[in-house]
């Protein structure tokens, strides 16, 4: 028998995106249905940013390790267990996904497990281990995406795998063909590298994270090069025969490359397939994404999308923010959503973190540009932490001195960019930077440096030469 609820507000998914827009339509006053056909807290927390970040965590304490004796520390032989490495990080997603469980229920909220889809544009069927029917006044889709399958060398989640089942492995392999020298690609190629595993990355583009611009590319690639990791640009692959022991990659062009195991990492699909949307009356736009205005509001009015289906910016922190912005207005709170400083990082190593606009960005809008780069090795903290690869960056215009974009490379740029995008996104200058007193020694003094640069005033740092 179907059971019927009537609600103010139906969240379809319980990723970043969803889970936040419950919460925000429940401190609204809002009565809130949460709907999950797998875990809460999505790909993000189950097979995406919180796993894969504990692994790399696992990783980093295992360089420190085998860069003790730098330090004046000695250590005896260096040795690592995978397994128990890949048990850490299913206790930490165990642990937070109990405590959000708690977060959620603590609202008021009301879980339901099971898939949704729309049977008219405010009744949703709910197919899991009970048969619901949910009427609400206001529904925001969340359901996210997943890794895109190859038809010529699908993912067999053994020795083919993907961003998601390459997670589960236990032990490692000897050698490593990843597929896709994107962000997701780039993390594990270090990931897997620093745990002494041959990696070799292939990239259909003449660049790996070629999307992040050509300073970070080079400088990324440089780092990889000299840490071991093969990267093929310019190549495709067209198939993948499986052979007794391992893989035989064939590219285009004839080039044939063996390795025990391969990742697919060739970007993501939109979750829209099995919603019955047309039921509603959404749209599609050309990339199979919901179609939002600024509110986050489709064409149908009470029907709201946030996250990667609507394909703006497809990172859980962005999902989040909309998810606010989707639930405020649909409790009546008018709120826009602006993507002009949206933090990306890359959790590679060296680290990589950006906001705003690159250089290149900059001028073909037609700024007058102005950059100021200050590098780690010329920074006090980093030469004592022994931690001065890469640099921070910052773009201005050089008319007005607004903030119009930054970059870093190197040691705790996740934590750096946070800096940028508040400037960014409260439309801070140059001078506003510079005016601000940062400590010292510390890591993010380099944008007072990289500021002073930008403004032509060097401090610590020679000043350009007049020509």
């Amino acid at each position: 028998m179907t059971k019927k609820k009537k609600v103010d507000v139906a969240v379809i998914g319980a990723g970043p995106g969803g889970y936040v827009a419950a919460i925000k339509a429940a401190q609204m006053g809002r009565s809130v249905v949460l709907i999950e056909k797998k875990d809460l807290g999505g790909t993000c927390l189950n097979v995406g940013c919180i796993p894969s970040k504990t692994l790399l965590s696992n990783a980093k304490v295992l360089q420190k390790i085998k860069n003790a004796k730098n330090y004046g520390i000695e250590v005896g032989e260096i040795s690592f267990n995978y397994t128990k490495m890949k048990e850490r990080k299913d206790e930490v997603v165990s642990q937070i996904k109990q405590s959000l469980e708690k977060l959620i229920y603590s609202n008021g909220i009301e879980i339901i497990k099971g898939e949704a889809e729309f049977i008219s544009p405010y009744e949703l069927k709910i197919r899991g281990n009970s048969h619901e029917l949910v009427c609400a006044e206001k529904i925001i889709i969340a359901t996210g995406s997943k890794p895109i399958d190859i038809s010529a060398f699908p993912c067999d989640h053994n020795r083919i795998c993907n961003s998601t089942s390459i997670l589960d492995i236990k032990e490692l392999p000897k050698s490593l063909v990843i597929i896709g020298g994107g962000y997701i690609g780039c993390e594990f190629a270090s990931l897997f590298a620093e745990l002494e595993v041959k990696v070799t990355i292939i990239e259909a583009l003449p660049s790996i994270v070629q999307a992040q611009g050509q300073v970070i590319s080079a400088h990324l690639t440089r780092s990889f090069v000299k840490r071991g990791i093969s990267i093929l640009t310019d190549s495709t692959v067209e198939t993948i025969d499986k052979k007794q022991k391992g893989l035989l990659v064939h590219l285009k062009g004839g080039e044939k490359v063996e390795s025990e195991m391969a990742i697919v990492a060739v970007g993501r699909k939109l979750n829209t397939q099995d919603l019955h949307l047309e039921k509603a009356g959404v749209s599609l736009g050309l990339k199979g994404e919901i179609e939002v205005n600024e509110r986050l509001e489709t064409k149908v009015t009470g029907i709201y999308a946030i996250g990667d289906i609507t394909a703006k910016a497809m990172l859980a922190h962005t999902a989040s923010h909309q998810g606010i912005i989707a639930a405020s207005n649909a409790c009546g709170l008018k709120m826009q959503i602006h993507y002009d400083a949206v933090p990306e990082v890359i959790f590679t190593d060296p680290e990589i973190g950006m906001v705003g606009l690159s250089e290149d960005e900059a001028k073909k809008e037609g700024y007058h540009v102005s950059v100021g780069m200050f590098p780690f090795q010329a920074l006090g903290k980093s030469i004592a932490s022994m931690e001065t690869e890469g640099f921070v960056q910052i773009i201005a215009d050089k008319d007005t001195k607004a903030i119009l974009g930054a970059q870093v490379v190197g040691h705790e740029a996740s934590i750096l960019i946070a800096e940028m995008a508040l400037a960014i996104n409260n439309e801070l200058t140059l001078d506003c930077v510079i005016d601000t007193i940062h400590a010292h020694p510390t890591v993010s003094e380099s944008w007072l440096e990289a500021a002073l640069l930008a403004n032509e005033t060097p401090v610590h740092f020679p000043p350009k030469m007049k020509k």
